[in-house]
């Protein structure tokens, strides 16, 4: 399988950066591509893409730092994007929970970074906390010329059918293991199959039972096995559609 969404480029994986990978490879997964939240954030993952055969990269600013996008932030991205392995623009979009960054420039660089990846024909990583209405008023206005993922999802299954009505697929992390997500285990069970996707975003929402740890990549399987029970199906059966749907949806083969 894959886990379509992981911050290995963050301080916490400084001390056994090798060691996680490792132990998602031995856990079964094929790939996991590392999401940039600034341009050196992105450059980072453009780097491990470079020295792990594991890894694929994601290039974008986060909406917690575009307030801190200047002139040369968008030549800079462009220039990474054309790297090897470089699969997506994101992690761009919005978050009206934290509003680290002010609205507007959030409106502002989450439609100038959009337009970027229709430009490079890109997929988009989408982050939307808060911010649903908003969010799909965006994709709304790019019907057709936009691909990507809603990372991470935490809408309800109305805003699940309009995403993939656009064309989007849906990623679903660690959350849908925990007592309360009622909501989003609704919407792993009824969702088209084709349009899943499996995430850890680690270090972040660990899945039972590692809730409260780090989270790393093997413990996509944890998830995907959550998922399978929901919706009555095997392990095996999440596995080999998440797969199949990421490098769909990221353009990236099978090695030989």
């Amino acid at each position: 399988m894959i886990d379509s969404h992981a911050h290995l480029e963050m301080d916490e994986f400084n001390d056994d950066r090798d060691e996680v990978i490792e132990r998602a490879g031995a856990a079964g997964l094929v790939a996991v591509i590392v999401v940039g939240t600034s341009v050196s954030d992105s450059a980072k993952a453009v780097e491990m893409a470079g020295i792990y055969d594991l890894v694929y990269a994601s290039v974008g600013v986060h909406p917690h730092e575009v307030k801190d996008i200047d002139a040369t932030t968008y030549d800079s991205l462009r220039v990474l994007a054309r790297r090897d392995k470089v699969v997506a623009i994101g992690e761009i979009g919005l978050d009206f929970y934290y509003n680290h960054s002010p609205q507007d420039l959030q409106f502002q660089h989450f439609d100038e970074q959009l337009d970027l990846a229709i430009d490079l024909d890109l997929p988009v990583i989408i982050h939307d906390r808060e911010a649903h209405a908003e969010t799909l008023e965006f994709l709304r206005h790019r019907k057709g010329r936009l691909r990507g993922v809603l990372h991470c999802f935490s809408g309800d299954r109305e805003m699940a059918k309009k995403c993939i009505d656009l064309g989007f697929y849906l990623s679903i992390a660690g959350p849908v293991t925990y007592k309360k997500s009622e909501e989003l285990r609704e919407v792993a069970r009824y969702m088209p199959v084709d349009a899943l996707l499996v995430e850890t975003d680690s270090p972040y929402l660990a899945p039972e039972p590692f809730r409260g740890k780090r989270n790393e990549p093997a413990w996509a399987v944890e998830t995907a096995r959550r998922v399978a029970e929901i919706r009555g199906v095997t392990i095996e059966e999440v596995e080999t559609a998440t797969e199949l749907n990421a490098r769909r949806l990221f353009g990236f083969q099978e090695k030989k």
